[in-house]
């Protein structure tokens, strides 16, 4: 018990360093960012304290249900999903979360769409626009090389597992497989469908946060139906970090893998994987240059 406190405390401690770091490197544009963004969400925290969980519940759920009564709202849904895949838009989660919720478990289809069509969007997009950007960068940069001859040699497997990773996010995957040459639509392509069991289980929180949500269904439920939904989502919470944690960890360990073997290519490869912010269509630069 105690060795497992003392590596959390490591890690944690790590962390902090780590984005401490960051930060002091970030110019003053970046770091009232920062504060902006931590400001807004302590006033959403406000918000939802004063105005209560319970109706702002009730407001989404509403909302969800016209989209739903829409002809065509699942079109919407995919819009924004698509739009929500440019870099540096965020909420994919979210966004696959609100399909569970408008359409229940038949969301899984919308939120599978938009996720397969909003990054080959992103992919073609990009890589057609900073064609010349890459090359410059690539012809220019070692480790970049040494990643994508990485990748040409270990193929569809290496490509997945740095896909299904939980770093980088969503937005900023879509963006890194467009920076690396080697990696065709067709494989990229491929890759994202094995993000579609985690789609699935964001699907289902949603379905089951929505029954939750509104105070119809919620005064029609004995507690009993109510704790089990509520452990259903807790459920799939848990079983989707537990998954990512997974992943990540797999991630890291080829990281770990490639820096301990004796070829030069592999380390600056890891070195690479490392720095994945640092890509050159990744940057803030890149979408400025438009």
């Amino acid at each position: 018990m105690l060795v497992t406190l003392a590596q959390t405390a490591r890690i944690l401690s790590a962390f902090v360093q780590s984005a401490s770091s960051r930060y002091q490197k970030l110019s003053l544009v970046g770091k009232a960012l920062i504060w902006f963004i931590l400001f807004f969400y302590v006033c959403l925290a406000a918000f939802i304290v004063v105005v209560t969980p319970a109706r702002i519940a009730q407001f989404m759920y509403d909302i969800a249900q016209d989209i739903r009564r829409l002809p065509y709202g699942y079109v919407i849904l995919i819009g924004v999903m698509i739009v929500a895949s440019f870099p540096p838009f965020i909420g994919h989660a979210t966004l696959v979360n609100l399909c569970g919720f408008t359409y229940g478990v038949q969301g899984f289809f919308p939120a599978a769409i938009g996720t397969l069509a909003g990054s080959a969007i992103v992919f073609v997009t990009l890589r057609s626009m900073f064609s010349k950007r890459l090359h410059s960068w690539t012809s220019t940069n070692e480790k970049w090389q040494a990643l994508e001859a990485v990748i040409r040699s270990r193929g569809m497997p290496l490509i997945i597992l740095i896909r299904v990773s939980s770093f980088p996010p969503w937005v900023y995957s879509n963006s890194l497989f467009a920076s690396i040459a080697p990696v065709s639509l067709l494989q990229f392509f491929i890759a994202t469908w094995f993000v579609l069991p985690k789609v699935m289980v964001y699907v289902f929180v949603g379905s089951r946060i929505a029954r939750l949500s509104d105070g119809e269904q919620r005064n029609h439920m004995d507690t009993q139906t109510k704790i089990i939904n509520s452990l259903l989502v807790l459920g799939g919470i848990l079983l989707s970090i537990l998954a990512s944690s997974l992943v990540y960890y797999s991630m890291q360990k080829e990281i770990k893998r490639l820096h301990a073997s004796p070829s030069e290519c592999d380390e600056l490869a890891a070195e690479a994987l490392e720095e994945a912010e640092e890509a050159p269509l990744l940057g803030s630069d890149s979408l400025g240059s438009l």
